[in-house]
């Protein structure tokens, strides 16, 4: 299953903790157990442009990112709050 990611829940340090879309939100913890289990595949598309969001790690903490292409506009930290 694909989800469109429309917003996105940030904390005070603007970190990403969760993933909204039209009729869905999922937290942060249930994201990262989705995609790694492969069973939810989330996207942005913005201005035509389409990125799947990944799991990256810093510091051994898995953390919710997009794929990197260079366009800011679809970049989680820049999708309204959800």
């Amino acid at each position: 299953m694909s989800l469109q990611v429309t917003k996105s829940a940030k904390d005070d340090d603007r970190d990403i903790t969760g993933l909204c879309g039209t009729g869905w939100s999922h937290s942060k913890t249930t994201a990262i157990a989705n995609i790694q289990r492969v069973r939810t595949a989330y996207f942005v598309s913005v201005g035509g442009r389409t990125v799947y969001v990944r799991v990256g790690s810093r510091n051994g903490r898995p953390y919710l990112t997009t794929a990197p292409d260079g366009y800011s506009p679809n970049n989680l930290d820049n999708l309204p709050d959800c």
